[in-house]
């Protein structure tokens, strides 16, 4: 009479061996069938090191990585944009314009004085002539006479931070020493540019959600790869007793470990390539394009606060790779059954 074979499956891994008749039987739970104490030849049911599987490492880093530098591209401008606007709205400008019957170095000194006179302002830096003309330089040129052009007066005014203005009564104050003059809050350069912060924000989140999508696809075709290349392993578990959960909990780790390396390879990168991007910006400074970029992204240094994001949310697409595959896992098995 042939003795028959016995099918192990522990931590994991599959081993056939033959039975021993000592060998007591351990009941593993509802999950697992009743096994023999001893196995041998131990092998994972999913490879561990396949193309596959580093094709999906590949992706996840890829993906990643594209999130990691849009994220940090987001945090950099947002806290430019607020750089930006806390300097502007600590400012007032105020325009004195010259007329035939004024006399502009007189107004621009009784407005300045006007200005001096309102509670909150802390500074006040009359323009003089060659520094309001030297303003209009990048649009006009240099070398050119502007004695014969209405070139106003500029006052910058700076408020004290915290004090709220009342910029009515100043207002009053200087148009009443000054007729010509016009006093600017900037808060239409402040709306403009919380608009171009708020359009930068949801660009971002479309890009965030457009990879989390691509990772998600990538993800399900691995997952049912993966089943498809194992499901002669996966029905013979099943014949010996093996419930779903058992086995999707073992492809369920692979991928996982899988999600954590490319989040992990993806998201270094990106925290390298944040960290040196300061000292690569010095590369171009002085140059317009290096100009552009300093103005619109700061210094290019995230904040700690922003490398803990970048870190989260390597974590957060590995999750999201194993939410995936777990998805895959049971609506393949039910496929299977």
């Amino acid at each position: 009479m042939t003795r028959g074979g016995w099918c192990c499956i522990r931590d994991g891994c599959i081993s056939m061996s033959r039975p021993d008749q000592h060998s007591p039987l351990v009941d593993l739970g509802q999950e697992r069938p009743q096994l023999p104490a001893r196995a041998r030849n131990l092998s994972p049911i999913v490879p561990r090191a396949s193309i596959a599987g580093r094709a999906l490492v590949a992706v996840v880093a890829i993906m990643t990585f594209l999130a990691s530098i849009t994220t940090g591209t987001v945090l950099l401008v947002s806290a430019s944009a607020s750089e930006w606007q806390s300097e502007v709205a600590s400012e007032i400008t105020i325009q004195v314009r010259p007329a035939a019957s004024r006399d502009l170095d007189r107004d621009a000194a009784a407005a300045t004085q006007a200005v001096r006179n309102q509670s909150g302002i802390v500074e006040v830096r009359p323009f003089t002539k060659e520094e309001s003309a030297k303003l209009l330089e990048p649009w006009l040129g240099t070398g050119l006479s502007l004695d014969d052009l209405p070139v106003p007066r500029v006052i910058v005014a700076r408020v004290q931070p915290g004090t709220t203005l009342d910029l009515a009564a100043l207002r009053r104050a200087v148009t009443l020493v000054a007729p010509t003059a016009s006093v600017d809050d900037h808060r239409a350069w402040i709306e403009r540019m919380r608009s171009m912060t708020g359009a930068t924000l949801f660009a971002g989140i479309g890009i965030l959600a457009l990879v989390i999508m691509a990772t998600v696809i990538s993800v399900s075709f691995a997952t049912r790869g993966a089943m498809a290349a194992n499901r002669p392993i996966v029905e013979v578990l099943h014949f010996v007793g093996a419930g779903d959960r058992y086995i999707a909990n073992r492809f369920l780790r692979h991928f996982l470990r899988l999600g954590l390396e490319g989040g992990v390879i993806g998201g270094g990168i990106a925290m390298l390539a944040f960290g040196f991007s300061e000292s690569i910006a010095g590369w171009f400074s002085g140059t317009p394009v290096g100009d552009q970029f300093a103005a619109l992204l700061g210094t290019f240094s995230l904040r700690p606060s922003g490398y803990l994001a970048l870190a989260a949310q390597a974590v957060l697409i590995a999750a999201i790779t194993a939410w995936a595959s777990r998805r895959t896992l049971f609506a393949t098995l039910n496929e299977i059954d």
